[in-house]
């Protein structure tokens, strides 16, 4: 095998609207392809694939801060400058110089380049057919979530489907999101489904990786975000028959022990093993940073204690009385007690801090030990995508098994509570139901700008204080310094 590790990260350095900051880094996985045979380099490769995942710029930071923007919660922290890209965000005064969409902007970037390589590497390798087309599924699922993430954001973004070559145009303009869609998003994750296994198929260090259920969720969610309400019913029906179910209790889900990880509920998780060395912001680290940022700050009841992610009470006052998912998401003064400490509203600034990803100290020690997992994707997000398809389908009627199981085991056994609904009322009714069941999770945004073609976002930002709240900012701005690199790239309209 050539070093295709080495080419690679020359690809990545070559890639301009990437962030220089990775240019200085070795790759996570050993770079010596001399050493390792075909199956091993084809494994690394598809490792480095999923590193960026991991990192700050993507699900240990600024996916879950989306829910601050999109008002769940407030930013906390230690105040002054301390989180001011996101309070900035959060407050609709947004600039091009904004550090967070300078992150997610450059976050996928790595990852796209390494599915690029790996695509154009491993259908050439001499190794079992077998593990050949689950490495190629992978990059595929890989590649889609990626893009997913920046169409959803940023609108028009360049599209690179292999690794940059000598002549090649390094200053590209932003394709049509629409396009990006039909060329890359959906066909990868088509091909996803066929090519990867189930994941019951896995086992071992394996366990984790891209399954046939992932591609076939993470395709729901593209189509529903689209509009394509049959499509996306198609594929949460295909996930249902895979096996998926909701586990008992809401906080299965969460938590710093082998047993909250990849659970029967869990579709896709981004994995951490903790006990890094890597510093705080390094891309190589291997720690969770969830319950870092979130234990109440300077309280001492988990590793770090920073205080960020403050929920907000307008977000308090939502919980139906007898729902279960509060004392298992939220701290607040009178609740039941975290690991023998009770909670008081001065903790934090609006009074409450969130609860669901805390770990204790006797799992997570310190700030940078919790091996837990960040949740993607999982079944009760499939089940109220699909409970929203049938409403959209006019099939208002069979929207309400869906959307009941997941009420259910969140102790709202009402049934009556989603029967006999018009379609409009079974709309919002999903829609809270969204909101409520996966709270800090990073799916609010996302939801609010799809949702009447952004309309429902600014409404309900307008309706909570925040009038600054306009059209432009459905989309974040394209980051200046990435405009001053390559002018060939254009602004989003109101920045």
């Amino acid at each position: 095998m050539k070093k295709i590790f080495y080419a690679s990260l020359l690809a990545l350095s070559a890639f301009t609207v990437s962030c220089s900051d990775f240019l200085d880094k070795d790759p996570y996985e050993d770079p010596s392809a001399e050493v390792l045979s075909d199956k091993e380099s084809a494994i690394a490769l598809v490792n480095g694939a999923y590193q960026p995942l991991q990192r700050p710029k993507l699900y240990n930071m600024r996916i879950w801060t989306l829910d601050i923007v999109a008002g769940n919660s407030e930013v906390g922290a230690g105040g002054g400058t301390d989180g001011i890209e996101t309070v900035d965000l959060a407050n609709f005064v947004t600039a091009t110089d904004n550090a967070s969409a300078l992150d997610i902007w450059r976050g996928p970037n790595p990852g796209i380049l390494y599915c690029n390589t790996v695509l154009e590497n491993i259908p050439s390798m001499d190794i079992d057919e077998k593990l050949k087309s689950r490495c190629i599924g992978e990059a595929k699922f890989l590649r889609a979530h990626y893009y997913f993430i920046l169409v959803q954001l940023f609108g028009d973004v360049p599209m690179t489907t292999s690794t940059p070559k000598p002549g090649d145009n390094l200053k590209p303009v932003r394709t049509d999101r629409t396009t990006i869609y039909n060329e890359v998003i959906i066909p990868d994750l088509k091909d996803a489904i066929d090519l990867l296994p189930v994941r019951e198929e896995y086992s071992g260090s394996d366990i984790g990786r891209a399954s046939k259920g992932a591609a076939a969720g993470m395709l729901a969610k593209v189509y529903l975000t689209l509009g394509m309400y049959a499509e996306s019913l198609e594929m949460c029906n295909l996930v249902e028959s895979l096996g998926y179910t909701l586990n008992p209790d809401y906080s299965d889900c969460f938590g710093g022990e082998d047993r909250n990880k990849n659970t029967a509920e869990s579709l896709f998780e981004v994995q951490y093993y903790g006990l890094t060395k890597a510093g705080f912001w390094d891309d190589e680290n291997q720690a969770n940073w969830l319950s870092t940022y979130m234990g109440p700050r300077n309280s001492g009841w988990v590793g770090g204690a920073y205080g960020w992610n403050q929920p907000t009470q307008e977000f308090v006052n939502q919980y139906e009385e007898g729902d279960l998912r509060k004392d298992k998401t939220i701290l607040y003064e009178g609740c039941p007690p975290f690991d023998g400490n009770t909670y008081k509203s001065n903790m934090s600034n609006t009074g409450y801090n969130v609860r669901k990803f805390l770990v204790p100290l006797s799992v997570s020690p310190d700030y940078n030990t919790n091996s837990a997992s960040i949740i993607v994707l999982r079944y009760a997000d499939v089940l109220l995508m699909k409970a929203e398809a049938l409403n959209e389908l006019d099939r208002t009627t069979d929207a309400e098994e869906p959307l009941y199981q997941v009420r259910r085991r969140a102790g709202l056994t009402n049934r009556n509570d989603v029967e006999e609904l018009t379609q409009d009322e079974m709309r919002e009714k999903i829609r809270q139901e969204r909101r409520m069941e996966l709270a800090f999770e990073g799916h609010r945004w996302f939801d609010m700008i799809r949702w009447e073609n952004g309309q429902y976002a600014l409404d309900f930002l307008h309706s909570i204080g925040k009038i600054n709240a306009s059209s432009k900012h459905l989309l974040f701005p394209i980051p200046q310094k990435e405009i001053d690199t390559n002018p060939n790239l254009k602004q989003n309209t109101g920045y």
